[in-house]
């Protein structure tokens, strides 16, 4: 499945509660409508969290970019499914509305937007939801490599190599489920670039944790999760900038799901 990318931040002026509110009841109807028409598999809203566990992912790391306010995932079986949705008269008003509405929320040229694959390293099940009134959180990672390595390099050593070792310490991380998702560069996502004017450079990719939060709160009294996690810093330090990137807690709505 290939998968589109939002991070957004929120129009100036506009509440957190605000942004959220109008991008899950407004905004994410007015897609969800148009589904078929474009072919999309899977929309899923990620909501960012409060939480002054934030600032620790950022200090642990000597400072990162602020979080964003929310994540929007689209997903579609194959490319050829997303180009040709997009490709047909329904298809480009569908998105012309969609640019419109976007307007009305988002701070258009400061929110990200990347096509990416994903890989699963710990994944029990791809059902494991961190819903807004469950136990589980999702930690969301935008990642940008250092200025000496290239994208190939940073992406090939986060899977060969930071990948087995968040597989071997997963256990004692509390992981209950983690996926990489890498970027792919697509001649459609600087379409979606110069329509909106964004000027925000793509992130190597996210990762993505799903954790109890409880777990999380009491990550320092669990010697081998607050071990696992000193591991895990360090080696990520071996290839991302963590100044260029961003970390954060948030909560997952479903508002397309066709798997």
């Amino acid at each position: 499945m290939i998968r589109l990318v939002r991070a957004l931040r929120r129009k100036p002026g506009m509440s957190r509660a605000e942004f959220l509110h109008y991008w899950q009841y407004i905004h994410g109807p007015l897609v969800a409508q148009y589904a078929g028409v474009l072919n999309i598999k899977r929309y899923f809203q990620l909501h960012t969290l409060d939480d002054p566990i934030n600032d620790g992912l950022a200090r642990d790391r000597g400072g990162m970019e602020l979080p964003y306010d929310g994540i929007a995932d689209v997903w579609w079986m194959t490319r050829d499914d997303m180009t040709s949705g997009f490709a047909t008269p329904e298809g480009q008003a569908a998105g012309a509305l969609f640019l419109e509405d976007e307007k009305r929320f988002l701070d258009i040229p400061n929110s990200a937007l990347w096509f990416s694959y994903e890989y699963p390293q710990v994944n029990p099940s791809e059902y494991i939801i961190a819903r807004e009134h469950g136990p589980l959180v999702k930690m969301y990672y935008c990642l940008r490599h250092h200025a000496h390595q290239n994208l190939d390099a940073a992406q090939l050593y986060w899977r060969t190599n930071h990948g087995p070792l968040i597989r071997s310490v997963a256990e004692g991380m509390r992981v209950k489920r983690y996926l990489q998702v890498h970027y792919y560069a697509d001649p459609v996502e600087q379409q979606m670039r110069d329509a909106r004017g964004t000027i925000v450079p793509p992130y190597t990719g996210h990762a993505e944790l799903w954790f109890e939060h409880s777990d999380l709160v009491n990550f320092a009294s669990i010697p081998e999760a607050k071990r696992a996690m000193t591991l895990a810093i360090e080696d990520e330090a071996k290839f991302i900038d963590f100044q260029r990137s961003a970390m954060w807690l948030g909560k997952e709505h479903v508002i397309i799901d066709q798997r």
